[in-house]
């Protein structure tokens, strides 16, 4: 990493429902210090729909910026004008949502006269553990795990050099959670319910499936579009033969087939490529079953493992600053003003 002298870095955050403004010190010798994080959520105007409306997203997004910005500033005690430079999440994401952050991080760009970044969302998400746990080592493992991903990542370098081996085939873990959720009367969105619900309940009560861990199946990646068929088949038997519905049993069977899955591959992966460092990140890293089953098999298998606070496990502006502070201090060229929107960016793209 090149010596730099301290910089101001600003993220702005809008791939989906969340509105989020970060911003981080950048130390003239690599370390970063986290100075504000500052969200405003979208996620009560959708839950009557029972998922993210992309349209909503966007409007909100639209209301919120500018108040968030300022919020963000307050936190950390600045002013733009001591801004050094600007990082934007330009996908993957809903479209009309990653339009309305990109457009006002080149507004800031051109008006504060500073250097634009355009970062990969799911890079955030891994950039996010340096914020509390410092830099990564120059190889680990990544599993995210959100609402709309499910990976398996090699990251090498954040500023560069990140590899999907592994992902989800179907839904991601979170959408399962949400329609699980669904499935039995829980709110959206469905992983905090089923969670607190879950922590009532036997895990093995009802053995759910296990998806894609047969010999044969592809041994990093995932499905969970199985899973949620067989809770639902098994909630509609229950109420055909007029029986009630434990639902502190199906969460927690459903979620430790999840935790079971996700956490097995993860060591496996590591362990097969010689890693020692496991990350897992992504709104889903927050729970707590995922969390306590994890920490059991990497300290089983020698392997360390990192897991950001859950403020910092979902969607956030701090996680594109903390990502922008890795491309500036690698000097890398920041992007063109005419910086495009990419819905469907591939994770080995971290910057464009």
């Amino acid at each position: 990493m090149n010596t730099v002298s301290d910089k101001i870095i600003l993220g702005i955050e809008s791939s989906c429902d969340e509105t989020g403004v970060g911003i981080v010190r950048l130390g003239s010798t690599g370390e970063i210090t986290l100075l504000a994080d500052q969200v405003a959520s979208s996620v009560d105007q959708h839950a009557r729909f029972g998922g993210v409306v992309p349209e909503v997203a966007s409007r909100a997004h639209l209301e919120a910026m500018v108040p968030t910005m300022d919020r963000a500033l307050d936190e950390a005690g600045i002013s733009l004008s001591n801004v050094d430079a600007i990082a934007v999440t330009c996908g993957p994401g809903l479209a009309g949502a990653l339009l309305v952050g990109v457009s006002a991080a080149k507004a800031y760009a051109a008006a504060l006269d500073v250097p634009l970044y355009g970062v990969n969302h799911l890079a955030g998400h891994v950039a996010a553990d340096t914020l509390q746990h410092g830099a990564l080592p120059s190889e680990c493992l990544a599993l995210l795990v959100s609402g709309g991903h499910t990976q398996l990542l090699k990251v090498e370098d954040l500023a560069g050099k990140i590899t999907e081996i592994g992902s989800t085939i179907d839904d991601a873990a979170g959408e399962a959670y949400d329609k699980v959720a669904r499935i039995i009367g829980l709110p959206y969105p469905g992983g905090p319910p089923i969670d607190k619900a879950a922590k009532q309940g036997d895990p093995n009560a009802i053995k759910f499936p296990r998806g894609l861990t047969g010999p044969r199946d592809p041994k990093f990646d995932f499905s969970f579009s199985g899973l949620k068929t067989a809770v639902a088949r098994w909630v509609e038997g229950q109420e055909a033969d007029g029986k009630p519905i434990p639902v502190d049993d199906v969460c927690a069977s459903f979620q430790e087939s999840v935790a079971d899955v996700l956490t097995a591959k993860a060591v496996r992966a590591a362990t097969e490529l010689g890693i020692g460092t496991l990350v897992i990140s992504g709104g889903v890293a927050a729970n707590s079953r995922l969390s306590g089953l994890a920490r059991e098999r990497c300290a089983q298998a020698g392997i360390e493992l990192r897991v950001p606070r859950p403020r910092l496990c979902t969607d956030n502006g701090a996680m594109i600053a903390a990502l922008g502070a890795h491309l500036v201090a690698a000097g890398v060229r920041p992007s063109s003003l005419e910086l495009p929107t990419d819905p469907g960016l591939p994770v080995d793209t971290v910057y464009v």
